[in-house]
């Protein structure tokens, strides 16, 4: 095995250049495909832009030490105006304004975050304390993650926003576009397979369990909607139950009300309102256990 990898090896073969001449050349060439047209104007690193806000989120939960940020917070901003110079900023965006600006909006972030702690206590009865909800709850790592990329995306930062929310889907499961207009003492409970598109707005006091979609519906051609507000508005006090969709630029969920789990909904509801799917139905029941109309289950014959 050892001799065979050896005569693999790309520096004993003489014939090397040639042979893999025509793979090179397709792989370097930047034709007017979509890769092409991606790639060729130069990429930015997304494990660099990751670092960034892994390194953002930690000062922001967990550091305390005033020496220790004295030194991290100038080192944050240095790095994000070198992150910044590797993305095309739109006209008339100032770059060192966008690092102040984000860096002095960091303490406003905490506070957004603590309240969400807080907001994940009271609505877990299983949670222990702060210190559990800050180091282990998804809904935590993906609301700081979230809060940080929406303080980009607002300033008009193209693509790094975009790769820190990418960044907490695959963490934690929750999809979130940085767009997303999220209120306070939100709430994410387990957060798997939630997902909040770009112009959704959601209140304050909003608690989401897993596998909601506040989607937008389908059209054959995307880029009519681009710029349109697609997605849905949840008001305060709202409570959306596990596997809930939710579509629609129109379409607003009262304050107050609650949507049962698994629930279709493209319509707006008034505040209040209560929605459920229709309840599963007992449908047959013998006394014998069998039933030849409705097979249900799989008999499987193990002693055969």
């Amino acid at each position: 095995m050892t001799a065979r990898i050896h005569d693999f090896a790309a520096g004993d073969d003489p014939r090397a250049d040639e042979r893999y001449a025509a793979t090179v050349e397709a792989l370097s060439s930047c034709d007017e495909d979509a890769l092409s047209l991606a790639a060729c104007t130069g990429l930015i690193d997304p494990e660099e832009v990751i670092d960034w806000v892994v390194r953002a989120k930690r000062l922001v939960l967990f550091e305390r030490d005033r020496s220790a940020l004295r030194s991290e917070v100038p080192a944050l901003a240095q790095r994000l105006e070198e992150l910044l110079r590797q993305v095309r900023l739109p006209e008339g965006v100032d770059r060192l304004h966008i690092v102040r600006r984000t860096v002095e909006r960091l303490p406003a972030v905490r506070s957004l975050l603590a309240e969400d702690v807080e907001a994940a206590h009271l609505g877990d009865p299983a949670a222990r304390g702060y210190d559990e909800i800050v180091v282990a709850y998804p809904s935590i790592r993906a609301l700081s993650v979230h809060r940080l990329a929406h303080e980009l995306y607002v300033q008009g930062v193209p693509l790094l926003p975009r790769i820190f929310s990418e960044y907490a889907h695959g963490r934690t499961g929750v999809d979130i576009h940085p767009g997303a207009r999220i209120g306070r003492r939100c709430f994410l409970d387990h957060g798997t397979g939630i997902v909040i598109g770009e112009t959704a707005e959601v209140g304050d006091r909003v608690r989401i369990y897993q596998g909601v979609t506040l989607g937008a519906t389908s059209v054959p051609d995307a880029a009519l909607l681009r710029g349109t507000k697609r997605h849905p508005t949840i008001e305060d006090d709202v409570t959306i139950y596990a596997g809930a969709t939710i579509l629609g630029g129109d379409t607003v969920i009262g304050r107050g009300s609650v949507v049962g789990g698994n629930v279709w909904v493209t319509r707006s509801l008034p505040p209040g309102s209560r929605i459920m799917a229709e309840p599963a139905r007992h449908v047959l029941r013998r006394e014998d256990g069998e039933d030849d109309t409705l097979p249900m289950q799989l008999h499987w014959d193990l002693d055969s």
